[in-house]
């Protein structure tokens, strides 16, 4: 494993998700947690020489006030988050709570106004509030002596953009920074603050991110890594396994209706329907591609306070087999959100450092099984995008050093903090 201190910014950074991968990865230092969940922990990504969890140093931005130690003591107490691990993390919340900074929630929809603290957008301009967040990455950088910093967007989902063809390249959409256009969202505006400056960029969100076609070009002139959008956890990572099953088997499914119901953060934002609009796209369009467009192919998603983060989804599967016989399948998939989104991020974190340390920039195609809607690809059959993850590995393996520990990230087991070590 290559002993770097990774930077590892979040937007969000004190939701439940960034707070749960925190937790994680500080737990993974002190040796109270393990890599289960992560699809780095275990062949053939572990064959990969990939960044250290232990060496990653955490900041962010957000727009609420919430400490870290105050979310993390109600996911334990949601039984997400284990008390061992809390207790001898605990210290590195409150440090790391130290580095998060106000953040803009520019057209993140009105449901985000739930936040209890303060935006840069009351006072700032577009091109001010990009500059102060470059200000903030430069600053994190100087201050930790981080080898590199990932920034991954976690922050709740926004409305889609009204025009994104606007932006189509990278002057026109510099021209908007500089022209402060009410439409450009902040994760765009994240987005194109890490590429210009080298910054690799994960969009885990149904946001647009870097999605647009002048953040593509910059990504590509600078070449710097970026993938998205909206992360694969749960009901719809069923989907894309259990629809070419049906497809292979030429089984003609008629009608496929996902019913979700979650209590979180993000279940409230998403009761506002323009929030709700991206998310209902990339969980219903899967089935689309593996299945064909004919099929009634419908998602809900409803708020659910009592569930906290906890998500359930119940899924009904008519379909007609030979002579024309109908029959049904039905499934229900219970989970904790953060538990299950939390390695994922830790895992991207590491699968992009590695491509930006061999100079491999633009957009990652073989990590288009960790998403929804993944950027440029347009196969949703899940171990076809395992192939292609695992093709990726291939080809990297004589850059591999197998003898490490995958997770862990010491050879010495000894777990000692990243930043303590750095101040000796």
């Amino acid at each position: 494993m290559t002993r770097t201190r990774t930077g590892v910014w979040f937007v969000g950074a004190r939701g439940n998700v960034a707070t749960t991968a925190i937790t994680g990865a500080r737990g993974i230092a002190r040796g109270t947690t393990d890599g289960t969940g992560m699809v780095t922990a275990r062949e053939p990504c572990s064959l990969l020489d990939l960044p250290d969890v232990d060496g990653f140093v955490f900041g962010g931005h957000d727009i609420a006030d919430r400490p870290l130690l105050h979310t993390a003591t109600e996911l334990a107490d949601s039984d997400i988050v284990d008390r061992e691990t809390l207790e001898a993390v605990a210290d590195d919340l409150r440090e790391i709570d130290g580095r998060v900074k106000t953040g803009t929630a520019r057209n993140c929809g009105s449901a985000v106004s739930l936040a209890d603290g303060d935006t840069l957008d009351r006072d700032h301009s577009v091109s001010e509030v990009v500059e102060q967040i470059r200000t903030d990455f430069a600053d994190f950088v100087d201050e930790t002596g981080v080898d590199r910093l990932v920034v991954v967007n976690l922050a709740s989902s926004e409305p889609p953009v009204r025009d994104a063809a606007k932006y189509d390249t990278l002057a026109a959409f510099e021209d908007a920074v500089e022209s402060d256009d009410a439409d450009l969202p902040a994760s765009s505006l994240y987005a194109y603050a890490a590429l210009v400056d080298g910054h690799p960029y994960v969009n885990f969100t149904p946001s647009t991110g870097s999605e647009l076609g002048g953040l593509r070009e910059l990504a590509d002139r600078e070449n710097v890594p970026h993938v998205g959008r909206d992360a694969k956890t749960g009901e719809t990572l069923l989907k894309t396994a259990l629809g070419p099953m049906f497809a292979g088997r030429n089984l003609d499914v008629l009608s496929w209706d996902g019913f979700n119901i979650l209590g979180n953060g993000d279940g409230k934002v998403l009761e506002d329907d323009e929030n709700k609009a991206g998310k209902l796209q990339s969980k219903g369009g899967v089935l689309s591609n593996i299945l064909g467009p004919n099929m009634h192919n419908r998602v809900r998603i409803d708020y659910t306070p009592s569930l906290g983060d906890w998500k359930t989804a119940w899924d009904h599967v008519h379909f007609e087999g030979f002579m024309g016989t109908k029959m049904s399948l039905q499934f229900t998939w219970q989970g904790a959100d953060s538990s299950l989104a939390a390695p994922l991020v830790l895992d991207l974190v590491r699968l992009v450092s590695h491509a930006d340390e061999r100079g491999e920039g633009g957009v990652q195609k073989h990590l288009a099984s960790f998403f929804k809607e993944p950027m440029d690809v347009a196969e949703h059959d899940l171990s076809r995008q395992f192939a292609m993850l695992e093709s990726y590995v291939e080809s990297h393996r004589d850059d591999a050093d197998e003898t490490v520990d995958p997770v862990s990230m010491r050879t010495d087991g000894s777990g000692i903090d990243a930043d303590t070590e750095a101040n000796r």
